[in-house]
């Protein structure tokens, strides 16, 4: 099985996220997405304990025509929208949540966690989702780390947060064809994971360095953005770490975007604008701890 090329190599870089500071990965001046991934942000959020959690993290905001999901690497994140879900994921949990045709939530630490002194470590990435979909109802899951499927492959546990592989199909509903896994790799373990051929692929090195058939070392908080030349990627990794792997077919539409809405025309990022305006994606009263 042929292995796939190292395409481009993706710093994360610091930006600012209305005040709070995140390292992102994609878009660049490079690449600015890889159908279907839209952006990959990556959070590490000291928290106060002089202040209180519901004024900490990511207040409420907007979002329709894509899917924002949130792996939660440390702490305890609790998201709350504007269709009723209030749940807390915590290290190892997924947050799957497809905006469809509006939704508005927030994402902030837990008064456990702040009290506690723990650190909200997440990494957030934004998914297209086709114009078919775009406006469809919106979805969330929480995807607790213990029951996600998953399987083991030379010094890596391996789970399936989307897609199917193995034999095994994750729980999660997706508007497009995706595979996306967690993977926690041992020191020096190495493993090759199968990808369709049509898929577009990137690794997300979270917080270790790993070695690339063909390229080399690569160091942590870095996008591996694979080309399009093999049925697989191979990976070594250097010392024991966190691993995302996100592929997916491409949407291949024309794809505008303002903000926090991703749309296929302006006209409908006007509307889109207009329904949030008017309250059509709903309203969002944060409940305390």
């Amino acid at each position: 099985m042929a292995i796939r090329s190292v395409k481009h190599i993706l710093p994360t870089q610091p930006i600012d996220m209305d005040g709070v500071p995140v390292l992102q990965a994609i878009p660049t001046a490079q690449v600015d997405q890889i159908d279907p991934f839209l952006l990959l942000h990556h959070l590490r959020l000291e928290l106060h304990d002089d202040r209180p959690a519901r004024i900490q993290g990511v207040g409420p905001h907007p979002h329709r025509g894509f899917s924002p999901v949130t792996f939660v690497l440390s702490g305890e994140n609790r998201h709350q929208d504007s269709w009723g879900h209030n749940e807390v994921a915590k290290a190892g949990d997924v947050q799957w949540m497809n905006a469809g045709a509006g939704i508005i939530h927030s994402e902030r630490p837990t008064e456990h966690s702040v009290q506690e002194g723990m650190t909200l470590e997440i990494v957030q990435l934004w998914i297209n989702s086709p114009a078919s979909e775009k406006m469809k109802q919106p979805y969330y899951k929480l995807l607790e780390g213990e029951q996600l499927p998953k399987f083991n492959q030379n010094g890596a546990e391996i789970k399936l947060v989307a897609g199917e592989y193995n034999g095994l199909k994750s729980p999660v509903q997706t508007s497009s064809e995706l595979l996306v896994l967690w993977v926690k790799a041992d020191s020096n373990a190495s493993f090759e994971i199968s990808i369709p051929i049509n898929f577009n692929a990137s690794a997300y090195l979270v917080n270790g360095d790993a070695k690339f058939p063909g390229f080399g070392l690569v160091d942590a908080k870095t996008l591996i953005h694979f080309g399009n030349d093999g049925e697989s990627i191979g990976i070594v990794a250097n010392s024991a770490q966190d691993i995302l792997v996100i592929a997916g077919a491409p949407i291949a539409e024309k794809r505008v975007q303002q903000g926090p809405f991703v749309m296929n025309t302006e006209t409908e990022i006007l509307e889109a604008m207009r329904d949030y305006r008017m309250g059509k994606m709903g309203f969002l009263v944060e409940s305390m701890d």
